[in-house]
């Protein structure tokens, strides 16, 4: 007697009655081994860009189609034609040099203050006193309503834009390298201790690396937070500038003028946080993160 082929691979066998002859059994056993497939995967600078390339393309289509007036947003093919006449003649140039000098230098200023602060009160209890109440107390004030009173103190030259930069960089490298200095690990700094390191060698072993991701944090909202300072530092009686030129396309209502610089604006601050990104992962190797779920 045969059987019929089976998926199953053990099957009892049939009890056989005394006397009787057993009967072979043939029992297929088919192979239970998984077949994999290869998943389509996008790479991750594609799905990075699907977004910014599809508010493009929906932007091109409104525009196109009429959906989007002229006289309200100026069509993509308008600035990108912009872009190229104000390149060729220098204009666009000339006024990423002068804003992007004023964004250095501000933040240069910004951060060499909020380093210097955030030490002070993340290392020493009476500068934690002293310091952080009174910028607790500051950041509650906003930074753009001061543009009157740096234009009474610094006049309205570069003075009062650099300021405001640097202004609003202070903060947010402050409070993130502060908070990276409280939040190292007791036990780290007792075993060095235990170790023999003085206060300098517990500083720069145990403390600093303790504090770098919150510092590097910092330093992405800081340098985003220098474009955005600048985008109204500018308006300052400006004569050159990104946003000099802002400042003439809006009196005769250039629309296509604005957003270029807008994305210009926006292209420099994504520049920026790349190349955060990048001295992270140089700087951080040591250190294991999560990266999400694939």
């Amino acid at each position: 007697m045969t059987t019929k082929p089976l998926d199953a691979a053990v099957l009892p066998q049939r009890a056989v009655p005394a006397g009787e002859p057993a009967q072979a059994t043939r029992v297929t056993i088919r192979g239970t081994a998984k077949t994999t497939r290869r998943r389509l995967t996008v790479p991750r600078s594609v799905r990075r860009a699907a977004g910014p390339v599809g508010l493009v393309l929906l932007w091109f289509l409104t525009s196109a189609t009429g959906v989007l007036p002229e006289s309200v947003l100026a069509s993509p093919v308008d600035v990108v034609r912009q872009a190229v006449d104000l390149t060729k003649n220098g204009e666009l140039p000339s006024a990423i040099a002068a804003s992007g000098r004023r964004a250095g230098i501000g933040f240069l200023i910004g951060a060499t203050v909020a380093l210097a602060l955030s030490l002070l009160a993340g290392l020493f209890r009476l500068g934690e006193d002293v310091i952080d109440s009174s910028m607790g107390m500051f950041r509650a004030i906003p930074w753009v309503g001061l543009i009157p009173l740096f234009i009474v103190w610094f006049g309205i030259e570069e003075t009062p834009k650099i300021a405001l930069v640097a202004l609003g960089v202070t903060y947010p490298l402050y409070f993130n390298i502060y908070g990276g200095i409280r939040s190292t690990d007791a036990g780290l700094v007792e075993a060095a201790r235990m170790m023999g390191l003085g206060r300098l060698g517990l500083i720069r072993y145990v403390i600093l690396p303790s504090a770098l991701p919150g510092a590097l944090v910092g330093l992405r909202y800081a340098l985003s937070t220098a474009w955005l300072a600048l985008v109204f530092a500018e308006q300052i009686n400006a004569d050159a500038g990104l946003g000099y030129l802002m400042s003439n396309a809006q009196q005769y209502f250039r629309t296509d003028i604005i957003v270029l610089c807008l994305a210009v604006y926006a292209l420099l601050g994504l520049a920026c946080d790349f190349a955060v990104r990048i001295l992270s992962r140089r700087l951080l190797t040591w250190r294991a993160n999560f990266e999400g779920d694939a």
